[in-house]
């Protein structure tokens, strides 16, 4: 049913020449493990599931971010970072099947679109840098916190003082582990940090050297919301065409001219959201 990524990509992805790059499609296939609810992790999910199942205002559920700046405003922000804490670090989840692809290859440098620990999970046991966004604190002049993890516990670092030769977990959007509160949400997250990555202030320079020459593979990526098209333009952003390769279902035209603008092959026949490769 779902289709076989290519020896060459699997190849590169081992080699460290493709960058994964995960988007809420992978998450499809997880569910709690006491209730069997699916992971609310693409936009309408979320929305509904901030909501207490409810679906907000229209110009609202076009986009979790509008949705998240409207729940910021009404109840503040601790309501939006509550909601994300208690649904990613709070509940337990069966594990994707994507993200037991990649603890099998383990690639030297992965982005997470995503919220959730699972991609952290996968490299437990395994020392490894985990950056994480973060938007509108003050006292900082970076938009990311570094945590370098020893294979037992994470410890806080500057970017002069991270081991860059360790596989490299990017989560732009953040993740509650190991504290809390680093998330991009809201609409106002998300034009600040955009704002920073184009800047040059959202990510460690060693990583803005290390991207130089990377292809993508985006897995469970669509590309129909403008908030994610430009963090991803900015993430690669400096990589030579051909970039790599999305695989998304059916796409849309707007999706088809910013994948070309981007230089990324369409992979259309299938989603790759809970891709089985045979190793």
């Amino acid at each position: 049913m779902l289709q076989e990524i290519p020896r060459e990509i699997i190849d590169g992805v081992r080699r460290g020449d493709i960058v994964p790059y995960l988007g809420p499609g992978v998450l499809e296939d997880v569910t709690e493990l006491t209730t069997g609810e699916p992971m609310p992790a693409g936009s309408d999910a979320l929305i509904l599931a901030m909501n207490n199942g409810r679906p907000m205002a229209s110009r609202l559920m076009q986009e979790f971010p509008r949705a998240a700046m409207a729940v910021e405003l009404d109840r503040g922000r601790s309501a939006v970072e509550r909601f994300l804490n208690q649904t990613y670090a709070q509940r337990s989840w069966t594990r994707a099947a994507v993200h037991e692809w990649i603890a099998e290859l383990k690639p030297h440098y992965v982005i997470d679109v995503n919220r959730d620990t699972q991609l952290q999970d996968s490299y437990r046991g395994v020392p490894h840098l985990l950056i994480r966004g973060i938007a509108r604190l003050g006292g900082t002049d970076y938009r990311f916190w570094i945590d370098q993890y020893d294979g037992e516990r994470y410890s806080r670092v500057q970017p002069e003082q991270a081991d860059a030769s360790l596989p490299i977990l990017f989560k732009p959007m953040g993740s509650p582990l190991p504290e809390p509160g680093t998330y991009i949400a809201s609409n106002a997250d998300y034009v600040d940090y955009v704002t920073e990555l184009m800047g040059g202030y959202g990510m460690p320079s060693f990583l803005e050297t290390y991207r130089k020459g990377k292809e993508y593979l985006l897995l469970g990526m669509r590309l129909t919301h403008d908030t994610e098209r430009m963090v991803l333009a900015n993430i690669v952003c400096g990589t030579a065409a051909p970039c790599g390769w999305a695989a998304i279902p059916a796409p849309t035209d707007k999706e088809r001219r910013f994948c070309a603008r981007l230089g990324m092959e369409l992979i259309e026949e299938q989603a790759l959201a809970a891709v089985s490769v045979r190793m």
